[in-house]
């Protein structure tokens, strides 16, 4: 048993967010099939984010798709929807076409710029909706270009994770009620939502509104350092316990340079100076092993293949390699567990067998006939 199997989940196949919350919500045990349009060149491997998933063939642009969208619609929790705002509607698909099928379901919309807004018909991409909403703003040092993290800090912070609270909260929702919602989770909503910690921040003086004033972008005791071999560390050191335990471990604990107070703003170009000398003389390894085992609030850089290898990472087996694909295990953990990942299906790979159990006994059929994972 996993927490959510229960829970019956159509998503409209797309790109990024939407694919990625329903993988999320497959990881954790919800029976989700997978509407695609059959591609001229058959993929003959599962894409990662099929991980767990059922995947049929169906073009929406036809009444044969649309009616296997409303059979499976009628029994399904909740809808996962990717396309510009208008889009589904003018398919037959929108959420009062499938309400009216299924009352209790909850219809979720994932886009960039939200349903609403002068930028709700406008294309746009991950970082584009980082920058807009504010996120992007401190990604890099102040004397530099702001760079994101690919598709993570707007299509699957901002988005698939706002995305996915709100289906979950629908689902209870309707569970309750009998009545289901329409959810549009905007990557800009959701984007902005997370700086909300920053924003505290802000407001005790530790987030300045000029780039290179705040705590990430100027505190040497919070920040990123090159190595010797050229691979990147990071400290944050922020209370005085953990600072004052870095300062000692590195031998800085009585060097004058060090001595006055944490937060004397002035001296921190300096300090920097002094700190970014220091790591360079010694690869990255040579600081993994003398601060990892300390509380100084260390960590080395890694790409997610170092990462694989780290000693923490494999002791909790956060990633695993599945023919040939490198791959994170589902998170979070339960009762002290975490999940084993479903297989990745090749695009279509149910169609026939969905298709089958529609002609026979309706939809309740096909999800009762979900396959062990």
């Amino acid at each position: 048993m996993k927490v959510l199997d229960s829970v019956r989940v159509l998503e409209i196949g797309g790109l990024g967010p939407g694919p990625f919350c329903a993988m999320h919500l497959a990881d954790l045990g919800a029976d989700v099939i997978s509407v695609v349009r059959e591609a001229k060149s058959q993929a003959t491997t599962g894409p990662l984010l099929n991980r767990g998933k059922r995947s049929v063939f169906a073009d929406l642009k036809t009444e044969e798709g649309r009616q296997l969208v409303l059979a499976l619609v009628a029994e399904a929790d909740a809808l996962i929807e990717g396309m510009r705002p208008g889009v589904m509607e003018r398919l037959g698909l929108g959420p009062e076409d499938c309400q009216r099928i299924n009352p209790r379901l909850v219809y979720g919309r994932m886009t960039g710029w939200g349903q609403s807004g002068p930028l709700a018909p406008r294309a746009g991409h991950d970082t584009n909706y980082a920058a807009v909403s504010g996120a992007l703003w401190g990604c890099g040092p102040f004397d530099a270009r702001p760079v994101s993290p690919f598709a993570v800090l707007g299509d699957i912070g901002g988005g698939a994770m706002y995305l996915m609270t709100g289906l979950l909260s629908g689902i209870v929702q309707a569970r309750a009620t009998g009545r289901g919602t329409v959810v549009d989770a905007a990557i800009v909503d959701g984007s902005a939502h997370m700086l909300n910690l920053m924003l505290s921040a802000r407001q005790s003086g530790l987030v300045a509104d000029v780039r290179g004033q705040s705590i990430h972008d100027s505190a040497p005791f919070y920040d990123t350092y090159v190595c010797a071999d050229g691979q990147h560390i990071t400290v944050g050191a922020i209370e005085p316990q953990f600072h004052a335990l870095l300062l000692e471990v590195l031998g800085l604990a009585d060097d004058p340079d060090f001595t006055g107070p944490q937060w004397d703003k002035a001296a921190w170009p300096k300090r920097r100076s002094r700190l970014a000398a220091l790591f360079l003389a010694q690869p990255r390894a040579h600081w993994q092993a003398l601060l990892e085992p300390t509380d100084a609030c260390f960590g080395a850089v890694l790409s997610p293949v170092e990462a694989a290898a780290h000693p923490h990472m494999q002791a909790r087996g956060v990633y695993t390699e599945h023919q040939g694909v490198l791959q994170a295990a589902p998170a979070p953990r339960f009762d002290g567990a975490a999940y084993e990942p479903g297989e990745a299906c090749v695009p279509g790979a149910h169609t026939q067998a969905v298709m089958e159990s529609l002609g026979q006994a309706g939809a309740q059929a096909v999800w009762r006939q979900r396959p062990a994972l």
